[in-house]
C-alpha cells in the first residue's frame, strides 16, 4: 500500500486515541483538552544533504504527514543544531550543512506556509527548558539510555558500540535525550514520528512530561505518543549489514538525494550482492540483494513481494538497472528542485527566520507557563 494511503488511514486513528494508560501514567496529570487538533513534532540533525536512507526512512513521511494531516493540526519540523554539537564539529562545515539541510527539506516538499520549519538553535527556549528538565532527570534514567555509545562508535569509526566506555563521553552527549525531550515538550507536541532507534528517547520524554506535571500539580504538558509511519530501512551499498550513513568512509556506500543520474548508476553498480542466482528477499542470507529490493520498493511504493515476483528470474545486473531507474525516478525531481532553491540562499535564510519567529511565539508561551509554575516568573 502506498505510504500516502496508509497515512491517510492512520491520522484519523491517532485522533481516536485516548489518554495514556499504564500504572504510572494513568495517575498522571494528563492533558485532556477538548480540542481534537494534534501537534506533530519531528527533528533532524544538520548533517547537510540527506541520503536515500534518510529520505525513505523519515523525510518522505514528513511530507506525507503534511499532505494528509487535518487542516487544524500543527506540524513542526526542526533542524536540531544543538544536537549536532554534542560531538565535535567544524564550524564552517556546520554552517554550510545547516543551509544544505534546509534547502533539502524545502526541495522534498516541506511547505513553510503549512508547516513550521526552523532551526532549533535560533529558539533559545529549547536549552532553557532542557536545563529545567535536566534538574528533574536522574542519572539513573540517563544511564539506561545507551544510544550515546553508538554515537561515539560512529564518530570514532569503531563499527561497534560494545567497546565504548564513558572516557570520551561529554555531559552534552550524555544528556542530549533530555534536550530532545525539551524539543518535543516545548511545543506541547501530542504526536512524534520516531524510528525504532528513538523509541527509548520518546519514553524518557513521556516520563519527563509526567514528572513535570506531577511536580507542578498541573497538566502543563501532554504525554506525547509516537506515530508509527511506514518506513524502509535502507542499508549501506558497500556493507549491507550496516545502515546507510554519511559517516561511513566509502562515499559510494550511500546515495545522496542530490546525486546525479551518473553518480547514482555508478554507486548502484558497485553495490555488494552475492553469488546466488535469481532474486529473492532474505535479509539474513542475502543482505545485499535484499537491500536493493528494499530500495526499489521504497522508491516505487511497490510491495517487496511484488518486486521479488517480478524480478525472480533476473540477474544481478538487471536488478541493479531496476534500482537505478527507481532511484532516479524518485530523486530526479528532488535534485532539480534543490538546485533551483540553492540559487537563492537569501530566501532559504528567510524561511528559517520566519519559521523561528513562529516557533518562538509558541515556545515563549510555554516557558512563561513553565517558569511561573516553578516560581521563576517575572517579579
Amino acid at each position: 500500500m502506498p505510504a500516502s494511503r496508509l497515512l491517510t488511514g492512520l491520522i484519523p486513528a491517532f485522533r481516536r486515541m485516548g489518554r495514556p494508560t499504564g500504572s504510572s501514567l494513568s495517575r498522571s496529570f494528563a492533558v485532556t483538552s477538548g480540542s481534537k487538533a494534534q501537534t506533530i513534532f519531528s527533528g533532524i540533525q544538520p548533517t547537510g544533504v540527506p541520503h536515500l536512507g534518510n529520505y525513505l526512512g523519515a523525510l518522505a513521511n514528513w511530507v506525507a504527514l503534511q499532505k494528509n494531516a487535518d487542516p487544524q493540526d500543527r506540524l513542526i519540523y526542526s533542524i536540531v543544531g544543538y544536537h549536532a554539537i554534542t560531538l565535535p564539529q567544524d564550524p564552517r562545515r556546520l554552517e554550510r550543512e545547516r543551509m544544505d539541510i534546509m534547502a533539502s527539506l524545502l526541495a522534498i516538499g516541506i511547505n513553510p506556509e503549512r508547516s513550521i520549519l526552523f532551526h532549533q538553535d535560533q529558539v533559545l527556549e529549547h536549552v532553557e527548558l532542557a536545563w529545567i528538565l535536566n534538574c528533574m532527570t536522574s542519572m539513573g534514567k540517563l544511564k539506561r539510555v545507551t544510544t550515546w555509545k553508538s554515537k561515539l562508535a560512529v564518530a570514532r569509526n569503531d563499527g561497534t558500540d560494545k567497546n565504548q566506555d564513558d572516557g570520551h563521553l561529554s555531559l552534552g552527549l550524555f544528556a542530549y535525550p533530555v534536550l530532545q525531550a525539551a524539543d518535543i515538550l516545548l511545543y506541547k507536541a501530542t504526536r512524534v514520528p520516531v524510528g525504532e532507534d528513538q523509541r527509548q528517547h520518546l519514553e524518557l520524554c513521556r516520563d519527563l512530561a509526567d514528572v513535570f506535571n506531577r511536580t507542578v500539580k498541573s497538566p502543563i504538558f501532554p504525554v506525547p505518543r509516537h506515530i508509527i509511519t511506514p518506513a524502509k530501512r535502507v542499508l549501506s551499498l558497500r556493507d549491507p549489514m550496516q545502515k546507510m550513513s554519511k559517516s561511513a568512509p566509502a562515499a559510494n556506500s550511500r546515495i545522496l538525494i542530490t546525486d546525479s543520474f551518473d553518480e547514482i548508476a555508478a554507486k548502484v553498480r558497485s553495490a555488494v550482492t552475492d553469488s546466488t542466482r535469481g532474486i529473492t528477499y532474505d535479509p539474513i542470507s542475502r543482505p545485499g540483494v535484499s537491500n536493493l529490493v528494499t530500495i526499489i520498493s521504497g522508491c516505487t511504493d511497490e510491495s517487496i513481494e511484488s518486486v521479488v515476483e517480478r524480478l525472480a528470474d533476473k540477474g544481478h545486473g538487471e536488478l541493479k538497472g531496476e534500482v537505478v531507474d527507481a532511484v532516479e525516478s524518485k530523486l530526479g525531481p528532488v535534485r532539480r528542485e534543490y538546485e533551483r532553491i540553492k540559487q537563492d540562499e537569501g530566501w532559504i535564510r528567510e524561511v528559517g527566520r520566519r519559521g523561528a519567529e513562529k516557533a518562538r511565539a509558541l515556545a515563549v508561551e510555554t516557558m512563561v507557563d513553565v517558569k511561573t509554575r516553578l516560581g521563576l516568573g517575572a517579579l
